[in-house]
């Protein structure tokens, strides 16, 4: 199942034949190379490393630099593995180019990134709880979570008790988006509502595993 890493350019809207206004995210996808190859026989599973995106050699690491100077590539700044069947593997070779081509509009996509960050947060805003009454006796407790278990028994809080926490900055994945339109020229694809991440995030396209 051969994905594409690509960048969060921001979100707009395109107009359907019928007059329907569309929400989109807007993904572009600089040209990815296969920049590792690995099989079943020496790494116990099979899938294929891209990469995307140039980088500044001064900003690179020797071991970095060493895995792309052994397949005469240039340096690239994202790297991602794929996995994909022995047999499709046959077809592979380093160096290889995917772009937008890879899919095709109607398709459905799973896409991948890091949620926005937003800090410690309350529960009212990480858990949508209810607030409690803004009058009533009630001059300090607003917005708190009220108990968070039962007294003696068991005598502490049950694991994944939602409570307040670090919010955001995690690997989320939307399921099945629609590809309304692939744009080949500008490496544009454009994808039916809205994904994780702010705009300039990397995130990976994959095909739809539940489709």
């Amino acid at each position: 199942m051969i994905g594409l890493i690509a960048t969060k350019e921001g979100m707009t809207r395109i107009f359907h034949e019928s007059g329907e206004s569309i929400p989109v995210s807007v993904l572009k996808v600089d040209t990815n190379f296969v920049s590792q190859i690995k099989n079943c026989e020496n790494d116990g599973y099979s899938a294929i490393q891209l990469s995307s995106q140039d980088k500044k050699e001064k900003n690179t690491s020797k071991s970095f630099k060493g895995h792309f100077s052994k397949n005469d590539l240039s340096i690239k700044n994202k790297v991602h593995e794929f996995r994909i069947s022995e047999e499709k593997l046959a077809e592979i070779e380093i160096g290889k180019e995917f772009s937008v081509d890879t899919f095709e509009e109607g398709q459905y996509v799973d896409i991948s990134g890091v949620s926005k960050g937003k800090g410690f947060a309350g529960t009212v805003k990480r858990w949508n709880f209810a607030t409690q009454d803004a009058t009533h006796g009630n001059s300090l407790a607003h917005r708190k979570p009220g108990s968070i278990g039962q007294c003696q028994t068991p005598g502490r809080v049950w694991k994944g008790k939602k409570m307040s926490g670090h919010m955001g900055n995690v690997n989320k994945t939307i399921q099945n988006l629609k590809i309304i339109k692939i744009d080949g020229e500008n490496k544009l694809i454009l994808v039916k509502g809205s994904i994780p991440g702010p705009s300039g995030s990397t995130i990976l396209i994959k095909p739809a595993i539940k489709k």
